[in-house]
């Protein structure tokens, strides 16, 4: 069933539609990609999107976004699907946005989500360690250490983990892989000593990095929600991204199908690993495995 916009709805998509298509057109995506751009996206680009809100577009008023909905970010991200425009917008303005509005404290929200509103933070969800998406049987560990915590581990298929400053990262705490109870979500400053980026070379271009955590001080009042119970913010979280996920799909499938060529089949990427869309189900997100399309150079 289609999804019908009301006004304002229809207004922003027209406006998105309009901007990307003239500034972020397929020889946009296809500039970064033979130049083997290092940030993978431009952000000069980005700013733009900042300038018209499309960053804070999930952030409550009060912390100066603008304080919309998840349809409204699905608008954003559909048009961004229908110009394959590489940007932070997933990672930053959805998952990053959605994990601390919804459960960080008053001084976390107020540090973070201003600054993701004025363009300053790039924030991203550090969640997969091994080729399929199982948070529960997380292993990185996240030791007391006093008044703080010792982070080790690593992290694959971290969305645009190689130029976010702020990673949210999900470690364990207590009991055992494949518990859903004693995990705890970080807000780990990417610059901090111990953690090392490794950009993925995807064969569509998404922006990706493994991570590795060794001995890495967090304090304790950088952690999201309650210290054993990340599931709960994590499922939200995960949830609120497939959603948006969704919506740039569906822009490639009408895409594709006005083109009369198929959009189900399987991809591999670059550690040749395969993406499988039969039925053109979207798999979870945080695995950009799971978020290719099919192997085809545009």
């Amino acid at each position: 069933m289609a999804l019908v916009l009301n006004d304002e709805q229809t207004m922003l998509r027209d406006n998105a539609r309009g901007f990307l298509g003239k500034n972020a057109p397929i020889a946009h995506l296809r500039a970064l990609r033979d130049k083997r751009d290092a940030d993978g996206f431009s952000r000069a680009l980005w700013k733009e999107f900042v300038e018209m809100g499309w960053a804070g577009i999930l952030v409550p008023q009060e912390y100066g976004g603008l304080g919309l909905g998840y349809v409204e970010a699905g608008v954003v991200m559909e048009e961004l699907g229908r110009t394959l425009t590489p940007s932070p917008f997933l990672s930053t303005a959805v998952l990053a946005a959605t994990a601390i509005a919804r459960s960080g404290t008053d001084q976390q929200k107020k540090h973070y989500l201003s600054q993701i509103v004025a363009g300053d933070l790039i924030a991203t969800l550090a969640v997969d360690e091994t080729a399929k998406h199982h948070p529960e049987k997380t292993a990185m560990s996240a030791a007391r250490a006093g008044k703080s915590f010792k982070l080790g581990g690593a992290k694959t298929f971290v969305i645009d983990g190689h130029v976010a400053n702020l990673l949210i990262a999900l470690a364990r705490t207590a009991g055992k892989p494949g518990d859903t109870d004693g995990l705890t979500l970080f807000l780990v400053d990417a610059s901090t000593s111990g953690i090392r980026a490794e950009r993925t070379q995807t064969v569509d271009t998404h922006n990706a990095a493994r991570l590795t955590f060794q001995d890495v001080n967090v304090s304790a009042d950088n952690v999201l929600g309650r210290i054993d119970a990340g599931w709960d913010v994590l499922e939200g979280v995960l949830n609120a991204g497939r959603a948006a996920v969704r919506r740039r799909w569906s822009a490639l499938a009408r895409k594709r199908s006005a083109a009369r060529s198929p959009i189900c089949g399987n991809a591999s990427n670059s550690a040749g690993r395969s993406a499988n869309f039969k039925r053109c189900n979207i798999a979870p997100l945080t695995s950009t495995a799971n978020l290719k399309s099919p192997a085809r150079r545009c």
